[in-house]
């Protein structure tokens, strides 16, 4: 297929390739599918268009070529605009991407201002997916992210519209649209039959080691002696002084008001992001308290908490939620529809960790819509988001310096 694929782009004899201009601006280095058809027609002795088209079609959907207006991997024998990828990205030398390259990808792009690059609902989603599966880290997965956001804006911008286009084509075959078929699933039975199952992994952006080990039919287990009491000893010692440390680094950097620019970064990702950092969590709060429109979030946070309090004094802390921000005449009434409110009040009847559990999703809602946009937009966070670009904190250069030695 490859080799069809590389006559197909030859300069005399394949297909031709032009830029188009649009309304505003250029197209660069595209095709249309009509052009594919009747190549492959032409050159392949292939009667039935039909037949042509359905070849076309299996090109495509291993990403040899795609369209530069849509993200479903189809060939239509019509005047769709088509691009063909980069042989780097071409599954003959690609091993299946990890999850990290996938995280680093869609963080990058949350980086880049460009209509084209914004991040589709699902890839919004499975951003949010990663972060929770790599929160441990997370801040190397964005360091990583945005020290390719810099490589790419020093290219030309033709050049670089034409890589962002080939990049996002390559996880269209990896991490296609939901309800688009994966042509890089493995089946499982066959690869159960392989001679040799196990492979060096390869990394989109580099090698990476894989830290999985090989088959021991493979390779001989060297013979241990077991470990005496003293070196137990002396290896427990070791590990409880580096646990120590780490313990102090996590309190240190936990304690601190001065968060480094990455944090800040983070708490335009989503509203979960600011709610769980305490220091994002103290800076929503503030700026809610400036409008005077803070009894939201404190609502919020008061159920978060009675979630964790002893059973015992559930009853009395309920009581005091309600009093505070649901009851006739509240001090700090907060707004809710009907059907949640009358819930409550009959879970009030029962006291329990849930009792506001409506009530809680539904002011979640109502932050996540209209407080937490404004917050984001704020000069207070724009003004700490820029604080932070022009005088990095210690934590974040040792770490750029950490990662640059590597």
């Amino acid at each position: 297929m490859e080799d069809v694929i590389a006559r197909m782009q030859d300069e005399k004899n394949g297909i031709p390739i032009r830029t188009v201009k649009s309304f505003l601006s250029k197209i660069p280095s595209v095709f249309s599918g009509s052009d594919i058809v009747q190549w492959l027609t032409k050159n392949l002795s292939i009667e039935d268009p039909v037949e042509a088209l359905h070849l076309g079609t299996l090109m495509a959907a291993y990403g040899y070529f795609f369209p530069i207006s849509d993200h479903v991997l189809t060939l239509k024998d019509d005047g769709t605009f088509y691009r063909f990828q980069t042989p780097y990205f071409w599954p003959s030398n690609c091993w299946e991407p990890e999850n990290t390259d996938y995280a680093v990808y869609l963080c990058k792009r949350t980086m880049q201002n460009k209509a084209r690059l914004e991040l589709a609902d699902y890839e919004a989603e499975s951003l949010a997916r990663l972060q929770r599966a790599f929160a441990r880290k997370w801040e190397f997965i964005f360091m990583q992210a945005e020290a390719q956001a810099k490589v790419d804006k020093k290219r030309d911008k033709i050049e670089r519209k034409i890589l962002d286009s080939q990049e996002r084509a390559f996880w269209d075959v990896h991490r296609p649209v939901p309800g688009c078929v994966n042509t890089t699933e493995v089946d499982i039975k066959k690869s159960s039959r392989m001679r040799n199952p196990h492979k060096t992994r390869k990394s989109v952006y580099g090698l990476q080691n894989d830290i999985r080990s090989h088959s021991p039919t493979h390779t001989p287990v060297p013979e241990t002696k077991p470990p005496t009491e003293d070196e137990l000893r002396q290896e427990i010692k070791y590990w409880q002084i580096q646990l120590d440390r780490h313990r102090l680094k996590m309190s240190k950097v936990a304690e601190s008001k001065e968060p480094s620019q990455q944090r800040v970064k983070r708490w335009g990702f989503g509203m979960d992001e600011a709610l769980k950092d305490p220091v994002g969590r103290e800076q929503f709060l503030k700026f809610l308290e400036s409008e005077f429109s803070s009894e939201n979030l404190r609502f919020w946070l008061a159920v978060e908490d009675l979630k964790k309090r002893p059973m015992r004094e559930v009853p009395a802390r309920v009581q005091e939620i309600w009093q505070e921000f649901l009851a006739p005449g509240a001090p700090s009434a907060i707004n809710l529809d009907s059907k949640s409110y009358d819930k409550t009040t009959q879970n009030v009847k029962e006291p329990g960790r849930y009792t506001f559990g409506d009530a809680q999703e539904h002011i979640y809602k109502l932050m996540k819509s209209d407080s937490y946009p404004r917050f984001i937009r704020s000069s207070a966070y724009q003004e700490l988001l820029q604080a932070k670009k022009k005088g990095k904190s210690l934590t974040s250069k040792r770490l750029t310096s950490l990662v640059q030695s590597y």
